[in-house]
C-alpha cells in the first residue's frame, strides 16, 4: 500500500489550540496521531511525509520516527529543520529519501508532491493530482476542492481524521463530483 500524509507536528502544543485539534495535550495528541498511524500503515507500506514532522531535533524527530510504521519518504516542510542538522546523519536512515519536490507515478495516476500547494503543477491539464500539507485544512478543503473539479488534496492529517490517507481514498476524493440532483444509474430503456 502506499499513504500519505502531513503536518503532524510531533512535540508541538501550540499547534492544537492553532488548528484546533480536539486534544487535551502533546502528549495525547502525539500517542494518538502515532496509534492512527501505525493502525493504517503496515511495516511494508510506503508513506509519503510531505513536511512539519516536528519542529524538535534531530534526537527528538528520531525517537517518534522510530516508532511509525513503514518505509517512509519525507517531502521537506518548512518547520523540518532536523534533517539539516549534522547530528541527523546517524539516523538519516529512517527515510528513505528527503526532498523538496516529487512526482510519483502509480499506474496511469500522477501525484505531485510538495509541501506547499500549487495553483497549477506538472501535468495539471493532464489530469494529475497535486498532494500538498501546510494549510492545516480540515476535511471540508478536500470536499469543496472537489466539488470545484480541482484535482488538489491535502493530505495533512487535520484533514483526514488524524491518519494517513492512501492513494486509492485520494483517487476516491478527486473523482469529479456528481452534479446535484443527478443519477449516476444507467436509464432504463
Amino acid at each position: 500500500m502506499i499513504y500519505f500524509t502531513s503536518d503532524l507536528h510531533f512535540y508541538h502544543k501550540n499547534i492544537i489550540s492553532h488548528t484546533g485539534r480536539p486534544f487535551r495535550n502533546v502528549d495525547e495528541m502525539d500517542e494518538a496521531l502515532v496509534r492512527n498511524w501505525n493502525n493504517t500503515v503496515m511495516p511494508d507500506d510506503d508513506i509519503y511525509i510531505l513536511g512539519d514532522v516536528t519542529m524538535r531535533g534531530p534526537d527528538a524527530a528520531y525517537q517518534m520516527l522510530s516508532r511509525l510504521q513503514g518505509r517512509k519518504y519525507l517531502i521537506r516542510g518548512n518547520h523540518d529543520k532536523f534533517v539539516e542538522q549534522q547530528t541527523w546523519k546517524q539516523y538519516s536512515w529512517i527515510f528513505e529519501w528527503v526532498k523538496d519536490y516529487h512526482e510519483l507515478t502509480i499506474g496511469n495516476d500522477v501525484f505531485i508532491l510538495c509541501h506547499y500547494p500549487f495553483a497549477e503543477w506538472n501535468e495539471f491539464f493532464r489530469g494529475s493530482i497535486d498532494l500538498h500539507g501546510h494549510q492545516h485544512n480540515h476535511q471540508e478543503y478536500n470536499e469543496e476542492q472537489r466539488a470545484a473539479g480541482i484535482r488538489r488534496y491535502d493530505v495533512g492529517v487535520d484533514a483526514n481524521t488524524y491518519a494517513p490517507v492512501s492513494y486509492e481514498r485520494i483517487l476516491q476524493q478527486v473523482a469529479p463530483a456528481e452534479p446535484q440532483g443527478q443519477s449516476t444509474k444507467p436509464l432504463s430503456r
